[in-house]
Formats: C-alpha cells, sequence, structure tokens
C-alpha cells in the first residue's frame, strides 16, 4: 500500500500564503492541514475561474499529477509547479491511499487486494484515520464489480475524499511469432494496469457511480471526488467534472505529452466554460449527474416519446395498419427518431 500526498509549491511568480486549517470529520476528529492560496499576479478577471478548493486545499486549477514516475522527486514536482499544475500527489499536505495498485501488491494482501475487500478496507482505513492529521483520500480499484462499496467504506471510517481509477488489469497481447505475451520479461509476462485514453469511458462510469452515491448518501461538502483516467484534453477534465469530480488527476498524459499539458488542459477547459457562461468549477460540477438513470426508466421514457410522437404525427400505430400504397411513407411515419 502506498502512502502518498498532496502538496502544492510556488516560486516567485506567485503569491503564496500557508494558513493552517483545522478539519472536522463525522466522528468529531480533529485534522491539521496546511491550506496555500495562490494568486496569480496581473490574472484577467474576465476569465472563467478555474481554482478549487478540496478539503480544506486550496488549488488554482484543477489539474493533479496523478501517483506515478511525473511526482517522484522534488525536480520534477518543481517543474510541474512551474509549469502551472494545481497539485501533485506526492508526500505532505494530504494522504493519498493506493487501495488499487494492481503491480504485484495484490500478491502481498496490499494494493488492490485491499481495495476488493471491503472488510479489511474498513479495518485498514480506521487504523489510518486514527493517526492522521491531514485529509485522506482512498484511491479506487476499478478491478471489482460495484466500486461504490469500497468508496462508501472508506468514507464511512473517516476518509475525507476518494480518487478514481487506478488502472485496468489486462493483458495487452500475445506475440504470433514467438508466442509469448507482451510486453515480457525474459519471455514472461503478468496482467498489469491499463491506462491511457481508452480507459477514460470506463472512469467516467466509475466516477459517476460514486458521485451519485456520494451525492445520496454523503455531506458534498465535507467530501470530495478526484476523477482519473485518460485525461489528455481539456474535455476529458470536463466531463469528469460534470459527473461530479472536484479534481482531474493525470499520469500518463503527463509521461506522453510533458509537464507542458497543463497549460492546454487550462485553456481548453476556460474554452468550455466559456461556451456555457460558467464562471467557476462549482458553476458546472455534476450538473450531468441527473441525466443518468435506469434501463427500465430509458425503455418507458422511449416508449412515452413514441406515443407522444405518433400521436403528433398521427401515422400508422403498427406494420397491422400498411395499406400497402407507399410504404416508405407509412413507415417512416411509425419511426420514433
Amino acid at each position: 500500500m502506498a502512502s502518498l500526498s498532496l502538496t502544492q509549491i510556488r516560486g516567485s511568480n506567485s503569491v503564496t500564503e500557508f494558513t493552517r486549517l483545522r478539519l472536522k470529520t463525522q466522528r468529531g476528529r480533529s485534522k491539521i492541514g496546511f491550506l496555500k492560496v495562490v494568486g496569480s499576479q496581473g490574472q484577467n478577471q474576465g476569465e472563467p475561474d478555474l481554482s478549487v478548493t478540496v478539503n480544506g486545499l486550496h488549488m488554482p486549477n484543477p489539474f493533479v499529477i496523478g501517483s506515478g514516475p511525473p511526482g517522484t522527486n522534488y525536480t520534477v514536482m518543481k517543474r510541474a509547479f512551474d509549469e502551472g499544475w494545481g497539485a501533485v500527489i506526492a508526500k505532505t499536505d494530504a494522504l493519498e491511499i493506493n487501495f488499487s495498485c494492481p503491480h504485484g501488491m495484490p500478491e502481498r494482501k496490499m494494493g488492490a487486494a485491499v481495495g476488493q475487500d471491503c472488510a479489511l478496507l474498513e479495518e485498514v482505513c480506521g487504523w489510518i484515520n486514527a493517526k492522521a492529521t491531514v485529509p485522506v483520500w482512498a484511491k479506487m480499484t476499478p478491478n471489482i464489480t460495484d466500486i461504490t462499496q469500497p468508496a462508501r467504506v472508506s468514507l464511512k471510517s473517516g476518509c475525507e475524499g476518494v480518487a478514481a481509477i487506478n488502472t485496468i488489469m489486462s493483458v495487452m497481447g500475445i506475440n504470433l511469432k514467438t508466442l509469448r505475451p507482451e510486453p515480457c520479461v525474459e519471455g514472461y509476462s503478468t496482467p498489469g494496469g491499463y491506462s491511457s485514453k481508452a480507459v477514460h469511458p470506463i472512469a467516467l462510469g466509475k466516477v459517476m457511480s460514486i458521485a451519485k452515491m456520494m451525492k445520496s448518501e454523503f455531506d458534498l461538502e465535507q467530501y470530495s471526488l478526484s476523477g482519473i483516467g485518460g485525461v489528455e484534453t481539456g474535455s476529458d477534465a470536463a466531463e469528469f467534472i460534470l459527473v461530479g469530480a472536484n479534481t482531474v488527476q493525470v499520469c500518463t498524459g503527463v509521461m506522453m505529452h510533458g509537464y507542458g499539458l497543463v497549460k492546454k488542459l487550462c485553456d481548453e477547459l476556460k474554452d468550455f466554460m466559456k461556451m456555457h457562461n460558467f464562471s467557476s468549477i462549482e458553476d458546472f460540477r455534476g450538473a450531468s449527474l441527473e441525466y443518468f438513470t435506469t434501463h427500465m426508466d430509458l425503455v418507458r421514457r422511449q416508449q412515452e416519446a413514441i406515443q407522444q410522437r405518433k400521436a403528433i404525427k398521427k401515422g400508422l400505430q403498427s406494420d397491422k395498419d400498411w395499406t400497402g400504397d407507399g410504404f416508405v411513407k407509412e413507415t417512416e411515419s411509425m419511426v420514433s427518431n
């Protein structure tokens, strides 16, 4: 299990203020965190505001470099902040507990093995939150039937936030000449975590499910949700925010496109906000959740719509009413969409 955290470093081009912040959990336990207020000099007041405050941590934008090589030491973290990233998963201001790593840790009953066992997850979250003095996020594995179950357990066990998703277990391929799996080490391989653009739709579905659960069962003012999975554009980020994410993490995208990717993300997210006249992230966070429903409800809505359209068109009600004169026209009168 990896214990990670959220930190911010700013250079001389920004105004930085550190303020101690006391956070309260449901159990009344105090947590001391560090609230860093970052104000960019000369900011255009007419521009949409990308800043977010999550569990008492203020960030200039919602873009967080996720756990991985892009945030492993001071040199790369400083570079990330110089480029404009809102935060980096590192080791100071908050803890992101990795209950989802698929690489070797489950074999030792850690990582994803914990995230897939709600009883064990509850126990470990309890240990951590009994001692933690900063906000704690639990990082969820997608390799589970219902991701809302471990998310719910994590929040009820004292975590202030949930991050989702980690990578998806997969086999990348088989070399048809050597018959060996790829990639391989000395000709051998093991299923590993799949990331990047292809996982984005899966991640959206998981984050949406967690967000709906949190909205119905928890006080959203006290908890946060971080969306992860295939973010390479501002549109990708906007989708995560629309389904309820407070922040958006990027790891593979940085490895592929470099730390400067954050400028593109911010510009494209601002363009989206301008298109809809949104002035802040909170203006549209979770706005799409109300449009997700059940298959049964979709069938009911479609049937009602068909009846309404038929009534308006006064078309045929079924193929039993065909006259044989003008099949195309008569068939079109039955189409609902």
